[in-house]
């Protein structure tokens, strides 16, 4: 096993859970409109068995419920000594390493719906722009502790390049 998997399971943070919970609400707001609409069409031009239609629509938003659930869990980071872990991704999962003296920019972002809701995003801008990393859902403190630790950090391993 690499070592980049021996991590101590207390070392990994997750998201936020109002970033899950801001997800599912834009999920039913989207959602419930389009099962009424479905309703609406079957009904005018199947009668009341096209009623069953709008089952669609909702049956679709039972499983991207527990999708955006399962994709919460999955996202984790962890700080290292030398670099910071990202690792997401339920079918496919993805681990991302990031050196702490390979980092140009760590931004942090947060839109009017996602400071309604208590969350904000961390973005890693490296040399690389294919190689950048976003961990999003963060409480914003907790974003503003990240920003600044990998900050400091990448300011002392910048300085024997």
């Amino acid at each position: 096993m690499p070592d980049l998997w021996r991590v101590p399971p207390q070392a990994w943070r997750g998201l936020s859970p109002q970033l899950r919970r801001l997800r599912r609400l834009l999920l039913a707001a989207g959602a419930l409109p389009a099962a009424a609409l479905a309703a609406l069409v079957g009904s005018t031009f199947l009668g009341p068995p096209g009623l069953l239609v709008a089952f669609a629509p909702l049956g679709a938003a039972v499983w991207a419920w527990h999708a955006i659930g399962r994709a919460w869990d999955a996202w984790r980071y962890a700080e290292r000594d030398d670099d910071l872990l990202v690792q997401h991704g339920v079918l496919v999962r993805r681990l991302a390493v990031v050196p702490y003296g390979r980092m140009q920019l760590v931004d942090v972002t947060a839109g009017p719906l996602a400071r309604r809701f208590g969350v904000a995003q961390v973005r890693l801008h490296t040399a690389a722009a294919t190689t950048d990393v976003v961990i999003p859902g963060l409480a914003p403190d907790e974003a503003a502790r990240l920003r600044d630790a990998l900050a400091e950090r990448g300011r002392d391993r910048a300085v024997g390049l």
